[in-house]
C-alpha cells in the first residue's frame, strides 16, 4: 500500500470518528444532565482530530515550487 493511499485510509478512519464525536456532543448537550468535563475532554479531541486530519490532508497535496 503506498504512503498516499494510508493517509487516504487514516483520514477516512478520522473523519468517522470526528463525526462520532460530534453526534456524542449533540446529544450530550441536548440531553441537559451532562458531565462538563467529559463535555470539555469530548471537544478536545474533536479538535485534536480535525487539526490531525488537516495535517493528513496537507500531505497529501503536492509541494508547488513559489
Amino acid at each position: 500500500m503506498t504512503d498516499a493511499q494510508e493517509i487516504q485510509r487514516r483520514l477516512i478512519e478520522l473523519d468517522v470518528e470526528h463525526r462520532d464525536l460530534d453526534a456524542v456532543i449533540d446529544m450530550l448537550t441536548l440531553d441537559g444532565h451532562h458531565d462538563q468535563l467529559q463535555l470539555r475532554r469530548l471537544k478536545k479531541r474533536k479538535l485534536q482530530l480535525k487539526d490531525y486530519i488537516t495535517l493528513l490532508k496537507m500531505q497529501l497535496v503536492p509541494d508547488v515550487p513559489a
